[in-house]
């Protein structure tokens, strides 16, 4: 069967429009790979520090020392800090778990435990003096 001119006309067009969307197509994914290469990096170009950031390590069986204060159960994982904490006075150690573990201000600490903010500092300055001593191993000092 022949085609006429204009057939054959209409025939061309649509060849070179399909091609036309074809080639656009094939630049687009080419761009996109493109795009994606510069944004990623692969593991063996990452540094350590960056390396750690990027998992976590599950610790199922990480031993734990739950510290009570006012009815509330801190949990500390580090045994260097849980043994550190049990040598303080338990005022201290509350003032401390308050302060760094459950994130209150010395306002916040004193209006709980009937202090003044001035004494809360005080007493979080002299737990943190033990704590470092006891830390350096100069526990006896």
């Amino acid at each position: 069967m022949k085609l006429n001119n204009h057939e054959q006309s209409k025939k061309h067009a649509f060849d070179s429009f399909c091609k036309k969307i074809l080639k656009h197509e094939a630049r687009d994914y080419y761009d996109e790979l493109k795009r994606q290469r510069s944004r990623e990096v692969s593991f063996s170009e990452l540094s350590a520090k960056q390396l750690e950031q990027i998992y976590t390590e599950d610790q199922y069986f990480a031993t734990e020392q739950i510290f009570n204060v006012l009815g509330l159960d801190v949990a500390v994982t580090d045994e260097d800090i849980a043994e550190s904490l049990k040598s303080l006075s338990e005022i201290r150690r509350d003032i401390i778990l308050l302060s760094y573990f459950l994130d209150l201000n010395d306002r916040e600490i004193g209006d709980k435990l009937n202090m003044l903010r001035a004494t809360v500092q005080y007493q979080r300055t002299r737990a943190l003096q033990r704590l470092k001593k006891f830390m350096e191993g100069d526990a006896n000092e």
